[in-house]
Parts: C-alpha cells; structure tokens; sequence
C-alpha cells in the first residue's frame, strides 16, 4: 500500500505526461464550443485569453500544481500573456510550410499578424490546433476576438482553401507568422 501512496504523490509533484495534457486540452478547448465555461473571465475572452485557459485547465484537470507556465520578455514567469508575448516567450517556432503543418499536434498554435488601421497598429491572432490523433486531420479551435463572440472551428485544409487571404496559414501569406509549439513540448 505504501508504494502507491509515494508513487501518486509523486505523481501528483510532477507534470503529467505531455500526452494526457495533450488530451486534457483537447477535451478543454471543444468543450467550450459546447459551452463556455464560466471560470473563464470574460474580460479574458479572446485568441489569447482561450489558449491561457485551455492550457492552465488542462493542467489543473490532472492535478498539475505548478506555476503559471507563461514568460515574459525577461523569461520571468507571468499569469497573463497577450499573443505577442505567447508567442515570442512561450510556443516555439516549428515553421511555416508543409513540413511544420504535418507535424501538427494537439496544443500547437497558427500565429497571425496584420496591421490594420492608419496607425500601422499590429493585430495578433491565436488558432489553437486539436488533432485527435497522428493520423487525424487536424482542426482549430478560435475566438475571433469580438467581445460576446462565439468560439469557432474548422479544419485546417479548410483555412487554407477557403479563409480570407489574410487568414490562410501558408508560406505565401505574410500576415502568417507559423506555426508554434508549446516550448515545455518542442524537442
């Protein structure tokens, strides 16, 4: 008896395997296509504000007692991320093309960035990816980013044959950063 209790407290020390947050943040992200849970803050609601939520209660979910998994420009460790910082301090690149898409898995990130408006001002936008399995097409999960919106998904081949230009995920399109890893995932 006594080696179970150490072991699941052990367990309970560590971070889960990749593979069950993988699937606990699959389980997160389309359960909120359903309904969106109330723990999330609504002032909180948009690209980034769903991937922060997905992945911190996809690590609750499995008893992950840890501290908040965001960095900033310093490397410090932060609660709160905008795309930008998500991005540039957290995810790692694994690239824009064909080779970076058919690695896709479950909690990689489609990175945009456009300038709208006279002022030049950059506007940066989060799909989270959520493929069942390595054979699985895979498919995204949004927030448009409109206070109030719904989540949106469709599946990948579908944004890069019919989404707006500026919101295909291939090399030819500029305002396409890429593709990124969670960086506690990318080896």
């Amino acid at each position: 008896m006594f080696p179970a209790l150490l072991a699941a407290a052990l367990l309970a020390a560590a971070d889960p395997p990749i593979e069950l947050v993988r699937q606990a943040v699959a389980d997160t992200a389309v359960a909120q296509l359903e309904k969106i849970d109330p723990g999330w803050n609504p002032d909180q609601r948009d690209c980034a504000g769903f991937v922060r939520f997905v992945f911190r209660r996809a690590f609750s979910t499995l008893g992950a007692q840890r501290d908040a998994p965001w960095r900033d420009a310093q490397g410090r460790k932060v609660a709160f991320a905008d795309a930008q910082t998500l991005v540039a301090h957290s995810f790692a690149p694994l690239g824009r093309g064909d080779a970076a898409r058919a690695e896709l898995r479950t909690g990689d990130l489609l990175a945009f960035r456009q300038a709208h408006g006279g002022d030049g001002e950059e506007v940066w936008h989060l799909m989270l990816v959520v493929r069942p399995t390595a054979q699985a097409a895979p498919f995204v999960i949004y927030h448009p980013g409109e206070k109030g919106a719904a989540l949106r998904s469709g599946s990948l081949e579908d944004l890069l044959r019919s989404a707006p230009s500026e919101w295909r995920p291939s090399a030819d399109n500029p305002s396409f950063l890429g593709f990124y890893r969670f960086k506690e995932w990318a080896s």
